[in-house]
């Protein structure tokens, strides 16, 4: 039987039948009314805009890829320009240190010529009578007190070498920071070279610059300046005196602690080693100014 009240199949196939009930066909219009509901061209309209909406949809994406796309292409091709920029700039560096540094090189020999040539007249005028020796003896005392001369002589090397210099340039002079590759700072070189001093060095140079009266050591971001000049590791610490006595002392120095400390602690690499024939160079001379109290208006 159908659900549709009435309505069989095979009605009147067994209308022969006693007390069998009748039932009567309902027609196909009236089936679809109540079965249904909906017209097929409303189905049809509602079903459109869906297809409409899915082929906005693959639009909108369709663009959304486009941009996309071309948001990279355009970063890519700026990234590119921009690379190709910094690294002319970056030549262009390069070769203006170079050639400064060049200029530097030439103008530190015609000085150092210069000062062989004065040298020499002065102890040509001087050494004629004992007034002008006793001049040039007092004279090179003070310039070897002053750094102003090269020492050749016997003495003790030390060489420091950092595990590792870090590529961030920051100040590293506050703290030592754990992680950080550059472990060796300005404050760790001068306690060495205080301790040679001690110790019974009488010329001492870092890194081939010779340490005079003024002559400074200190942090710049992650480099070290000895004065004004930059020096890298392995830092050679140069120290001319009597090997055997120095060294002795040295072994016993806060300076040589320190640096033991840092290679138990750190991987720094120190070796300190006796030698003769150590060459240290000439100093910078500067002129040293006094104050002097003016009148009292």
């Amino acid at each position: 039987m159908s659900s549709l009240g009435g309505y069989d199949l095979s009605a009147g196939r067994d209308a022969h039948r006693a007390d069998a009930p009748t039932r009567i066909p309902v027609p196909s219009l009236l089936r679809s009314l109540l079965t249904e509901h909906l017209d097929p061209g409303y189905a049809a309209a509602a079903q459109a805009p869906r297809r409409r909406g899915r082929v906005s949809e693959m639009a909108w994406q369709v663009v959304a890829a486009v941009l996309v796309a071309t948001v990279f292409g355009l970063a890519w091709t700026q990234a590119r320009d921009t690379a190709s920029g910094v690294r002319e700039s970056q030549q262009v560096l390069v070769g203006s240190v170079r050639s400064a540094e060049a200029a530097a090189d030439t103008a530190a020999e015609r000085r150092d010529s210069l000062t062989a040539e004065v040298d020499a007249e002065r102890r040509s005028r001087l050494e004629g009578d004992a007034t002008g020796r006793q001049l040039l003896t007092d004279l090179d005392q003070a310039e070897q007190a002053a750094a102003a001369t090269p020492v050749i002589g016997p003495g003790v090397t030390i060489t420091v070498t950092d595990p590792g210099m870090s590529p961030n340039l920051t100040d590293v002079s506050k703290q030592r920071v754990e992680g950080s590759m550059q472990v060796i700072l300005d404050r760790d070189l001068q306690l060495v070279v205080n301790s040679l001093w001690v110790s019974g060095a009488e010329a001492i140079s870092v890194g081939g610059v010779r340490i005079g009266p003024n002559v400074t050591m200190r942090q710049a971001g992650g480099g070290i300046l000895v004065d004004n000049q930059p020096v890298s590791s392995p830092y050679a610490i140069l120290a001319v005196g009597p090997p055997n006595a120095m060294q002795d002392n040295f072994n016993r120095s806060a300076g040589l602690q320190r640096l033991r400390l840092l290679e138990a602690s750190y991987g720094v690499v120190v070796n300190v080693s006796g030698g003769d024939g150590l060459v240290l160079p000439a100093g910078s001379v500067r002129d040293i100014n006094f104050a002097k109290q003016m009148g009292l208006k």
